[in-house]
């Protein structure tokens, strides 16, 4: 297969890649919402936590999904550029070869969980449930 095959299975990959990060933005935006909810409703605070903790592995493991197109992608990319053997629509067979399972799939998770752009709404979001129980606890 030659690199007219490689570009169109890369069009087709890209495009889910950018849906996955659509996807995660709405992620962020549900644990926004829900915080707002929980703090107007006074829920308790290791149940908010506990919530945002939640949605924020979740978004951790949508970026791990999202990885995946991103590694074939990358081979992909680095065939066009050598255009010597092809591997042309190899996506599932490359991620077959990779896939993590158990405890290596649990750290993949989490280490996409860490990621600063993946973090950064949760934390903030965490901090905002614990002080305001700090702030109603002395009012």
């Amino acid at each position: 297969m030659g690199p007219e095959t490689l570009s169109l299975e890369w069009q087709t990959l890209q495009n889910q890649f950018d849906s996955y990060e659509k996807y995660s933005l709405i992620i962020k935006l549900v644990a926004v919402l829900l915080t707002a909810i929980a703090l107007l409703t006074q829920l308790p605070v290791l149940f908010a936590i506990a919530l945002i903790g939640v949605l924020w592995l979740q978004d951790g493991i949508w970026k791990t999904f999202q990885g995946r197109f991103e590694q074939r992608l990358l081979q992909i990319e680095a065939e066009i550029r050598e255009s010597g053997t092809p591997t042309d629509c190899q996506f599932n067979s490359a991620y077959q070869a990779q896939a993590n399972s158990g405890g290596a799939l649990i750290a993949e998770y989490i280490k996409q969980s860490l990621r600063p752009t993946v973090m950064y709404p949760y934390v903030v979001l965490e901090a905002l449930v614990v002080a305001a129980a700090v702030y109603q606890s002395f009012y």
